[in-house]
């Protein structure tokens, strides 16, 4: 059933608190979503965002979700589900960013990554896709990556290969979900100008990646989260499984 215009949507944004995981959860909430910024450790930077987007706890919350754990994404829903009645929308956003060598990479190091990324995404769009079911109304909006599509330069193998499983679940969602006014789709940033991509391109570094960037600098990770806005909104029923790529230019196809 889709939801009336007039109901406010709840969102639940995993890797909330900080990076693009905040500026996601300010662009829903400007574009008129309730907020809740999941994250592994909320901390004092997620309840700042909280106060910020809403100093009543009305429309915006915080709430603690390991995504390496299911039990934690079903623990989540079943209190929005409680407080609210429903969910709309899950975006999948944390992930674990890891830069070594493909022949230092301990196979125990390779599983951890792609348990936190490519896992939590999973557990995370089963869960909430049974809920949409439910409901025959949903939305799914996958971080991926740039890393995921031209084998990564700057990270790891294991965070390449979980962001490549992230765009291959989002097709898999995206079809057998469709059925059920359920949407899936992932965006595909290169390098954004955030604190996780700061840690990885070090100041010596940025000049010659900015090189290697056709339009000459980091994406604007506010537009980023402004497309997550947008493919969570209820007029986005058209499109589903596609990867929105924003890399500024460095892989075009």
């Amino acid at each position: 059933m889709q939801p009336l215009p007039e109901q406010m949507q709840t969102a639940v944004v995993t890797g909330g608190a900080r990076g693009l995981g905040a500026e996601i959860c300010r662009a829903l909430h400007r574009a008129g979503f309730r907020v809740v910024i999941a994250d592994v450790n909320p901390g004092e930077e997620a309840l700042a965002l909280a106060s910020e987007l809403d100093l009543a706890g009305e429309s915006a919350i915080t709430a603690t979700l390991d995504v390496a754990k299911p039990e934690d994404f079903q623990t989540v829903l079943d209190k929005c589900v409680e407080r609210w009645g429903s969910v709309e929308v899950l975006v999948n956003n944390a992930a674990r960013t890891a830069v070594k060598p493909v022949l230092e990479i301990d196979p125990a190091e390779f599983n951890a990554v792609l348990a936190v990324n490519a896992g939590g995404t999973f557990a995370g769009s089963q869960i909430f896709g049974r809920h949409f079911k439910e409901r025959g109304y949903g939305r799914i909006v996958n971080l991926a990556s740039l890393a995921g599509q031209n084998g990564g330069t700057a990270t790891g193998a294991h965070y390449a290969a979980s962001k490549g499983a992230i765009l291959t679940l989002t097709k898999v969602f995206a079809r057998d979900l469709a059925p059920f006014g359920i949407t899936c789709n992932a965006i595909a940033p290169g390098p954004m100008d955030t604190p996780m991509v700061r840690s990885v391109i070090t100041p010596e570094k940025m000049q010659s990646a900015l090189a290697g960037i056709p339009v000459g600098e980091l994406g604007d990770p506010v537009f980023v989260a402004e497309l997550v806005a947008l493919l969570a909104g209820a007029k986005a029923s058209f499109v589903t499984g596609a990867c929105w790529d924003v890399n500024g230019g460095i892989y075009m196809r």
